[in-house]
């Protein structure tokens, strides 16, 4: 299971009751955060999440709102007694900003060791620092400055079946092994494949975040079946779509409309701007366009 939270729902600037957009996804004790705009600890502290089991952050692009939390994110994990290193994802030439916001940071009691992604075309890693079954995945949005999407693809083991372990008389400490999908070989020369002591396999889960982007056509094929579509959504208002095309955002119309393209089981909208004071105002217009619509409010949790 993973556990996912939105830190805060906001765009362009945080307000009193709104952080800026960042996610955090938890996955056996290990989690990943993606962006990290100012006071991202603090909304982590306040919905009751631990800074201190984020193994990676991934940033979308470096306009303030999405990178400026990282000197304040790094060195409050550091009181938290952290030696192990962290990994940083971002676009390639995010990388001299992040080194630059480091700077601030002093000596950190970890090391914290930065990779540059691929900003013109798709691209996918293992993330084995957190579980050798999660592959993230990215895609190049389209906004003023280079900026990613993200997919965390996690491989779901296959239920194991004891009963058939015990029958061919396979050790225990096997068990595991022949449950992460390896072939064992036991003291009497017999190799069992996985599929002898497993059952139907499971469908990945599939989590998609974009922000900061037009309503490209790539969209619909990057979130294709997500179980959780995350999306921005800067204002319910269709007359300002001109405008938002102007500056490279979306609409929670637009996001709305990917969501049913992608067959995506839900969609959370997010990174509304500050002039949206409420924008619960839309979900029923929302719905109509895709039933599975929420939007969003800081702290809002699932279990997948």
């Amino acid at each position: 299971m993973a556990d996912i939270c939105l830190l805060g729902t906001g765009g362009m600037l945080p307000l009193p009751e709104r952080f800026l957009t960042s996610l955090y996804a938890e996955y056996n004790g290990k989690a990943i955060l993606i962006d990290c705009g100012e006071g991202t600890q603090v909304a982590a502290a306040k919905h009751g999440l631990k800074i201190s089991r984020i193994e990676a952050i991934l940033i979308t692009h470096c306009h303030a709102d999405h990178v400026t939390g990282l000197p304040g994110l790094l060195l409050s994990i550091g009181n938290s007694s952290r030696t192990k290193p962290i990994d940083i994802f971002a676009p390639e030439n995010c990388l001299p900003v992040i080194e630059k916001l480091m700077s601030v940071c002093g000596g950190l009691p970890y090391k914290v060791e930065l990779h540059g992604l691929p900003e013109d075309r798709n691209y996918e890693f293992e993330a084995d620092m957190i579980d050798p079954l999660l592959t993230i995945k990215t895609m190049p949005l389209s906004h003023r400055v280079s900026c990613l999407g993200y997919s965390l693809v996690l491989r779901r083991r296959p239920v194991f079946l004891p009963q058939n372990a015990k029958a061919m008389n396979i050790p225990v400490e096997f068990w595991k092994r022949l449950h992460n999908g390896e072939t064992v070989t036991l003291a009497d020369g017999l190799r069992v494949p996985p599929e002898a002591v497993t059952g139907e396999k499971k469908k990945p889960l599939k989590i998609t975040y974009v922000t900061d982007t037009l309503p490209i056509p790539e969209l619909g094929l990057f979130a294709l079946d997500s179980d959780l579509f995350i999306c921005e959504g800067m204002y319910g208002i269709p007359e300002r779509k001109e405008s938002m095309n102007e500056k490279c955002h979306m609409l929670m119309q637009d996001a709305c409309n990917i969501a049913l393209e992608a067959g995506a089981k839900r969609l959370w909208l997010t990174h509304y701007s500050p002039a949206e004071k409420v924008p619960s105002v839309y979900a029923e217009e929302l719905r109509k366009i895709f039933s599975e619509t929420v939007v969003t409010e800081d702290g809002a949790k699932i279990t997948l």
